[in-house]
């Protein structure tokens, strides 16, 4: 492909902004044309005069018209990012291009149970592959979610929460840091670290993938339970996040190891990189 085709952006209107938590919105965008996205890749978002931002997708893209309907859900974590998020609103026009890096290994995981592991805005690159096995129920087997947040209050996503909590074709479990707050109807499990809900699982480890994702001590603290469970390395998958400036692996800012994040990630097997995760600083 041209480099020229590689760094163009297509505009993406905004249809809707949800309020998710203080400092997060999730934006959902009608981008131009005919556009495809594997659950766990993301796109380099752009807020014009200000600058761009690896986001990953947080929902499965449907079509509308001539129009593809995608979600980014975005925290203020820097000056592009509190842009977007305190600026923008319905109406308003982004530069999305993308999707770029390898999503959450959903067609090689058909057949067996799912369990996710998320922490707070870890949830957004799962949310898509949580709506993907629901929509293809028939191919997986139990679908186990695992969430945390420091608060109620951070939780996302929280009427989607209130209708998992009534699904029947998933198991639902809440944990909260500091349970300050009360939001109705959302189901809070436990006072604790999302990672002390892997023990409350009744999956056979054997027959199980697991996709992880959040903050990195989480992570890592997550992979170490699931491997105590009886999880394969090969089948627990996390997404990283590290700074990514170009989104195709040439620039070489997202590099771990070997591996450039936006290129061969943002998902990995742990037994890929679990070496480099036991670096610090790294």
């Amino acid at each position: 492909m041209e480099v020229t085709k590689l760094f163009s952006y297509r505009k993406a209107t905004v249809l809707r902004d949800v309020v998710e938590t203080p400092d997060t919105k999730t934006f959902t965008l009608a981008v131009e044309g005919i556009y495809s996205a594997e659950p766990g890749q993301f796109n380099m978002v752009y807020m014009w005069g200000l600058g761009e931002v690896p986001i990953s997708v947080s929902g499965l893209p449907r079509k509308l018209g001539d129009f593809t309907v995608i979600d980014h859900t975005i925290r203020v974590v820097g000056a592009v990012t509190r842009g977007i998020v305190k600026s923008v609103s319905i109406g308003s026009v982004l530069g999305v291009r993308g999707p770029y890096g390898r999503g959450w290994p959903l067609r090689k995981s058909e057949n067996l149970d799912i369990v996710v592991v998320a922490g707070g805005i870890g949830l957004a690159p799962l949310r898509p592959a949580i709506q993907f096995v629901l929509e293809n129920r028939d191919k997986y087997g139990e679908l186990v979610v695992l969430y945390g947040a420091r608060t109620p209050s951070l939780l996302l996503y929280k009427d989607e929460l209130k209708g998992y909590g009534r699904e029947d074709r998933l198991r639902l479990l809440v944990s909260v840091d500091m349970a300050e707050g009360f939001i109705p109807d959302v189901p809070i499990n436990y006072q604790g670290f999302v990672t002390d809900l892997i023990q409350h699982i009744n999956i056979n480890p054997k027959n199980a993938a697991a996709f992880v994702c959040g903050p990195e001590v989480m992570i890592k603290t997550a992979c170490r339970k699931l491997v105590e469970r009886g999880f394969s390395k090969e089948r627990i998958y996390v997404s990283l996040e590290r700074r990514m400036r170009c989104g195709i692996g040439i620039c070489g800012t997202c590099q771990l190891g070997h591996y450039f994040m936006c290129r061969d990630g943002p998902v990995f097997s742990i037994q890929e990189v679990e070496d480099y995760l036991a670096v610090e600083g790294l």
